[in-house]
């Protein structure tokens, strides 16, 4: 008599490529007048909280809004990239102009996210009120301003942390993973260390060994 054999799980395919675009704004950094900080700080966030594997496109361009749109185009419709991140030029400054570059390329705009990037900052500073990051959908992608400053960046997308280390506010990366599911892009994989991405039950796969 032959034991039937155990039915064994499918192995999970390996994670999702992922392509980011990283555009760090300013006059200063972009004319070569100091080295620019934003690109790495988004870079090395980013390889530590994601699980995929990821190909970066970067940009460091000065504050002018025809070049940031003209730059956030060709990194979505042309370069293909599944997320944009951009730094700097959020401020009420006349040369301030990246929310408005940002609005000219949106198909559709996310509020909460502004509205939650200015939340965390304030628990630092009272003038966050100034700042005027936007969420944006342009196709099949997601566009995110963040702030200027390596700490902001790190906080405004992990959260804030206590002295032992655990999350009291939420950062808003946490909703990222699930808002790319919904338009059409990769399934993000997060280090849960890091940044915890929330998703409803139905649109969890198993978690890796």
């Amino acid at each position: 008599m032959t034991t039937p054999s155990s039915p064994t799980e499918a192995p999970q395919p390996p994670p999702e490529p992922v392509h980011i675009g990283l555009v760090s704004i300013s006059d200063r950094a972009s004319s070569g007048v100091y080295a620019d900080q934003g690109l790495p700080s988004l870079r090395e966030w980013l390889q530590r909280a994601l699980r995929n594997p990821l190909r970066f496109s970067e940009r460091l361009i000065p504050d002018e809004r025809e070049g940031i749109a003209a730059a956030l185009r060709e990194l979505v419709d042309v370069a293909g990239c599944d997320i944009v991140l951009t730094t700097g030029g959020t401020g009420p400054a006349p040369r301030d102009v990246t929310p408005e570059a940002t609005a000219d390329v949106a198909d559709r705009v996310l509020p909460g996210f502004g509205e939650e990037m200015r939340r965390i900052s304030l628990h630092f500073v009272p003038t966050a009120i100034l700042s005027r990051q936007l969420g944006v959908i342009r196709g099949k992608a997601l566009i995110l301003n963040l702030p200027g400053q390596p700490k902001s960046i790190r906080e405004t997308l992990e959260g804030l942390r206590d002295a032992e280390g655990g999350l009291q506010v939420q950062g808003v990366f946490a909703a990222v993973p699930y808002c790319v599911d919904l338009i059409g892009g990769p399934y993000l994989e997060t280090d849960p260390g890091v940044c915890k991405a929330f998703r409803p039950k139905s649109a969890q796969r198993p978690p890796r060994a």
